[in-house]
């Protein structure tokens, strides 16, 4: 005997109407961040005992610079999507439950813009 509305059948929608689509981007969030967090180690275990003039050069090469945005935005929106699961399922009290919620997507949101912006000085400017 099936639990959902007879609509519900037909839409395809379960109770929350957007769990799978959180699912998939969370999925694929993990994912992209195997290969970015690999280069990112591999690259770091290079640069070990080299001058901070070569972290600047490295850092400002176009393709380490776009790999580093995209693990800052692949982390934080990961991390996001993941606290946003835990707050939803263990937080009672709807108040702070949407309290929490807003204040980890400004928390994420403001994490991620300082760690563009970082990266984007240093590739663009070398400070």
């Amino acid at each position: 005997m099936a639990m959902r509305s007879m609509i519900g059948r037909v839409r395809g929608l379960g109770s929350a109407k957007e769990g799978t689509g959180h699912f998939f981007v969370q999925r694929l969030t993990a994912v992209a961040l195997i290969p970015l967090s690999l280069w990112f180690v591999f690259s770091l275990v290079r640069l070990v005992g080299v001058e901070y003039g070569e972290i600047k050069f490295w850092a400002s090469q176009q393709i380490n610079a776009c790999g580093l945005i995209a693990l800052v935005i692949a982390t934080f929106y990961h991390a996001e999507l993941g606290l946003q699961v835990v707050i939803e399922d263990y937080v009672h009290d709807e108040g702070i439950k949407f309290i929490s919620l807003v204040a980890t997507k400004l928390v994420c949101a403001a994490l991620a813009i300082a760690g563009i912006f970082a990266v984007l000085k240093l590739a663009l400017f070398g400070v």
